[in-house]
């Protein structure tokens, strides 16, 4: 969700984009819910704009249920061209319309956003002589709302000559509007995750096993990416740490070790891969190391290690386990 200005109103929230990765956790669920709502009336072929949509990314859906005494036209606009059409008020007639529906007396009314700006606009579909009134707007009936109040009658007022005070209509067609929101209902709070460097070196090749320890899966799925450039092919693993820290000690176990463990690449020297660890596989340690018989040059391998960790509201992992 982006976090759109929307004048004189509150913002309804556009479903679009994506959602990193769940690491097991519970998904939230989102539904449409009732959100600002406007009572308007409308002189014949008056026009109504209500809210304006900003939709960011590929764009998303909107929602309003309409409810009108009189049959009326409703479409989204683009904002400059509705903006440009208050000025010359011959224009509005030709405005661009995207997901027209005609005819409408109670509907849903639907539709996808595409990422401009876009304003809401009601017609009523009488025809009348005036030109006048042709050119109107209609009035909002809140009268709360100060910023719509305000908004509305200034134009109406430009457009049709009339000065400031009470409209007065000569068939007034009474329209609700009630505009939906996307939002979240269940597990809306959520982990949230990152990914955090553990290993950054450049070092000095020599025949000797490079251990680096100190991480530990704070959930399971923990994600690990691996990335590893050498002039020489190289052995590189996660190992169990209880394990790793023995090897130089005891260089024999290192084979053995090897075959029991998935996350390893053999005889690289560019390469990025990834593993998954669970919790239960407790503390893991990095290794890294020249092939054996390898001749070991005057120069430097690069190593680098991230894991995703839990940053935020990571208590809601143990409810969820």
């Amino acid at each position: 969700m982006r976090n759109p200005k929307l004048p004189g109103i509150l913002a309804l929230f556009l479903l679009f984009g994506s959602t990193g990765p769940s690491f097991g956790q519970q998904q939230r669920v989102f539904t449409w819910q009732p959100g600002n709502q406007e009572d308007v009336r409308l002189d014949p072929a008056n026009y109504h704009a209500g809210q304006t949509y900003h939709a960011g990314g590929d764009g998303g859906n909107m929602q309003v249920d309409i409810k009108s005494e009189l049959p009326v036209t409703i479409f989204l606009a683009p904002a400059g061209e509705w903006n440009a059409a208050l000025q010359h008020p011959e224009a509005l007639a030709n405005l661009r319309q995207l997901c027209p529906r005609e005819h409408v007396v109670e509907t849903r009314y639907s539709c996808f956003v595409p990422p401009e700006a876009l304003t809401l606009v009601i017609r009523d579909e009488r025809f009348s002589p005036d030109q006048a009134v042709f050119a109107g707007l209609g009035a909002v009936l809140d009268s709360n709302n100060k910023i719509e109040r305000a908004v509305g009658g200034g134009i109406a007022a430009v457009i049709t000559a009339q000065g400031p005070g009470t409209r007065r209509f000569k068939a007034p067609n009474d329209v609700h509007v009630q505009y939906f929101r996307w939002l979240c209902v269940e597990n809306c709070i959520q982990p949230q995750f990152q990914w955090t460097e553990q290993v950054k070196e450049k070092y000095q090749l020599t025949s000797f096993l490079k251990v680096y320890g100190g991480f530990t899966p704070d959930h399971d799925a923990v994600q690990v990416s691996i990335k590893i450039k050498s002039p020489v092919p190289m052995v590189v693993a996660m190992l169990p740490s209880d394990i790793a820290n023995q090897l130089h000690a005891k260089p024999e176990m290192f084979e053995p070790a090897l075959e029991k463990n998935a996350c390893q690449q053999r005889g690289v020297q560019s390469l990025e891969f990834q593993c998954t660890f669970n919790l239960a596989d407790g503390p893991q340690s990095l290794i890294v190391a020249p092939e054996a018989n390898e001749k070991i040059p005057h120069k430097k391998a690069e190593i680098e290690m991230q894991y995703v960790k839990c940053i935020a509201n990571c208590d809601l992992l143990e409810s969820q386990r």
